[in-house]
């Protein structure tokens, strides 16, 4: 069984930086997708930012210059950065991996960690 644990959200002032941590274990292949979506109270889970297996990476247009991801060398622990915090990007996070396996795709979520950014 698969499972993601997050770690490292908490409170943090505005202007200030926090760094999320993801970890996937029970996994029998490398993850080809692993990410992190937020959801706000009343809104949609949308995406934050994801990386590939390769490298590259994909981001949602409030995460860009601010907000970094990267996972070890292994593929099975994404980090997420992030800086310049504002009070709008309070939310659960969500951390999400996808693995390629038996000819489809398998998606996955961790339980999600808050992050409070007061101003």
């Amino acid at each position: 069984q698969v499972q993601l644990v997050e770690s490292g959200g908490g409170l943090v002032q505005a202007g200030g930086s926090l760094r999320l941590s993801c970890v996937a274990s029970g996994n029998i292949v490398r993850p080809s997708v692993m990410g992190w979506y937020r959801q706000a109270p009343g809104m949609p889970r949308e995406l934050v930012k994801e990386i590939m297996d390769g490298g590259r990476t994909n981001s949602a247009d409030f995460a860009k210059g601010r907000f970094t991801i990267s996972t070890d060398i292994t593929g099975n622990t994404v980090y997420l950065y992030l800086t310049s915090l504002k009070p709008e990007d309070t939310a659960v996070y969500y951390c999400n991996a996808v693995l390629e396996y038996a000819g489809t795709e398998h998606d996955y979520w961790g339980q999600g960690i808050q992050v409070t950014v007061s101003s």
